[in-house]
């Protein structure tokens, strides 16, 4: 075999990530993921972003003002409108979400010497039953051709974003009492108290926030620790907390925290109220109870894909459990449509069968585990499709 054989042979695969910041933190956050998971594995990953500034507040060793950096095992580019620069493309390109990629990108995959790349667009997760059969499906831009990836819970799905030993890392760091204790120092908050429930609230903005408030703050029986990463919910929390007595609750407004930190509060709290994809699996990896608020939709679309995953999740559930966990979602996810007593009631039914669960919560993450992950189904995909563009 050549010396230029011998090169050929060894070459590394090479992936380039676009992604456009449309929704705050969620696209950036699963792009983030991504790269890291992907350069982690021994891929060259370059990581196109347009908006460094939202990059920053879930990755502290963003340079924002860098237009090319490296963090991790990944090559970040401050992706900018206009640019001219001439890239010679990845063997994978991969599209989060549907932002577009550049033309001038367009032109030189169209025009790659020895083979097209791999053309992929990572779109949103949901549990809709038609993403099993959209999955991996062609779109043709002659010369090239684009599939279309869907992550989702089906058996014919892309999976969900999952990193190599995620489960034994929160274990270790759940069995180190002296690493939890200095996680909450680190972020300004007392050790949990023996009758206290912790609980972190990351949500778009929503009215039902000053109801659930209310009912922990009134409750007889258990102090309510509340963690809120600043953001969407300033308004509510600053309103609740200027005109309400905080009677068993606690509420701390943290700065927003990198990835893996944000995992670690997961892990330490008693519930996770989530929002829109990122945090909404990670939750799931957690094993805890969680409250989903999923990204609201014109004419309540949204609901249908509220209700998909529920109907997956509950499945196992006692019907008596399940029906109180629909409620609680529903009445979380109703926004100004929401009566605080119909709030005020399904919290309360349902910290009633907080044990059924936190029990389910587990049973429920170890059954996605069992299945390969997102990067894996992907990288197969990539494989199947490299092997037909050699034909």
């Amino acid at each position: 075999m050549s010396s230029r054989e011998d090169a050929r042979e060894v070459r590394v695969e090479s992936w380039d990530l676009f992604c456009r910041v449309v929704d705050n933190y969620g696209d950036i956050g699963v792009a983030w993921r991504l790269a890291r998971h992907l350069g982690r594995a021994g891929r060259v990953v370059r990581l196109w972003v347009d908006d460094l500034h939202a990059f920053a507040r879930i990755e502290p060793r963003v340079d924002q003002g860098a237009p090319r950096q490296h963090v991790d095992a990944v090559e970040v580019f401050h992706w900018r409108p206009g640019d001219r620069e001439r890239v010679v493309p990845a063997d994978v390109v991969v599209e989060l979400f549907g932002c577009g990629l550049p033309e001038q990108y367009v032109d030189a995959m169209a025009g790659a010497s020895l083979r097209s790349p791999v053309w992929i667009d990572l779109e949103y997760l949901s549990a809709e039953a038609w993403v099993d059969e959209f999955h991996g499906r062609p779109s043709p831009h002659p010369p090239l051709v684009k599939h279309f990836f869907y992550p989702g819970f089906g058996p014919r799905s892309g999976g969900l974003l999952r990193e190599n030993g995620l489960n034994d890392r929160r274990h270790a760091f759940l069995g180190d009492a002296e690493a939890v204790s200095a996680f909450w120092r680190r972020l300004g908050m007392p050790l949990p108290a023996a009758n206290e429930r912790r609980m972190s609230l990351f949500a778009y903005s929503n009215d039902a926030v000053a109801p659930l408030f209310e009912s922990m703050a009134s409750d007889p029986h258990v102090r309510w620790s509340v963690v809120v990463p600043e953001g969407a919910l300033s308004r509510e929390v600053e309103a609740f907390c200027s005109f309400n007595e905080h009677g068993s609750l606690s509420i701390f407004t943290i700065p927003f925290i990198a990835q893996d930190d944000y995992d670690r509060l997961l892990w330490s709290c008693d519930i996770n109220f989530v929002r829109g994809e990122d945090s909404f699996v990670r939750a799931q990896w957690a094993a805890r109870p969680f409250v989903w608020h999923i990204y609201p939709q014109a004419d309540d679309a949204h609901l249908a894909k509220l209700n998909a995953f529920a109907d997956r999740y509950e499945a196992c559930l006692p019907e008596a459990v399940r029906d109180t966990q629909r409620a609680l979602w529903h009445a979380w996810n109703a926004g100004d449509g929401l009566a605080t007593a119909d709030l005020a009631t399904a919290w309360a039914r349902w910290c009633d069968v907080l044990p059924e669960l936190s029990a389910h919560a587990e049973v429920w993450r170890q059954s996605l585990a069992s299945h390969a992950g997102l990067v894996d189904r992907l990288a197969a995909f990539v494989a199947e499709r490299r092997a037909a563009l050699l034909k």
